[in-house]
């Protein structure tokens, strides 16, 4: 046990913050259905895919808050949330992140090209983008294509204004991809 905590002295103290899926509202549900919907791993670029909070000072510039991470690298974190809130949904006989089977009905397949927060003169803008398609499995077709792009800004570039901006950012993301799935499945 001594071994363990002296090779964690050389780590820097890091809070670790998750982030919230969106609550069903009342009259968002439906009949349940014998469908089963697969949300596979998002891809994401190699600085993405991290527990590590990203912040761009520039276009071409990426760092990450000293003083904080995630509690699961973003794609991860991105896949819990959509399977969480579409799983409340009872839209769906099945969501989850692998087929019950051989194969679902249907995959969700996505991208995520930011999530992040943008400094600015004044805080900082949190961008989150994901492209998605929802493919069926039986045919390999695909029935919907999207992009959802979402911004919040922050007051301040300060990790207590950051962590809040970036939780309004994902339950409006979320959101809106829940919304999509439901309609096209």
């Amino acid at each position: 046990a001594c071994g363990a905590l002296s090779a964690l002295e050389g780590e820097p103290d890091r809070n670790v913050f998750e982030l919230r899926a969106p609550p069903v509202t009342a009259g968002q549900c439906s009949g349940a259905r014998g469908t089963e919907l697969v949300v596979e791993l998002p891809k994401a670029r190699g600085t993405l895919d991290s527990p590590r909070i990203m912040i761009r000072p520039s276009v071409l510039e990426t760092q990450y808050l000293p003083d904080a991470i995630w509690g699961d690298p973003v794609p991860v974190m991105v896949q819990r949330l959509l399977v969480e809130t579409l799983g409340n949904y009872d839209a769906f006989g099945h969501v989850g992140r692998e087929p019950l089977g051989l194969a679902g009905d249907y995959a969700m397949i996505s991208e995520i090209s930011d999530f992040n927060a943008e400094l600015q003169d004044k805080g900082a803008l949190i961008r989150m983008t994901v492209e998605a398609q929802l493919i069926r499995e039986m045919d390999a077709s695909v029935v919907g294509r999207s992009r959802f792009e979402v911004t919040t800004e922050s007051p301040s570039t300060k990790t207590n204004d950051l962590i809040p901006a970036f939780d309004a950012a994902s339950l409006q993301l979320i959101t809106e991809m829940t919304a999509w799935a439901l309609g096209r499945a």
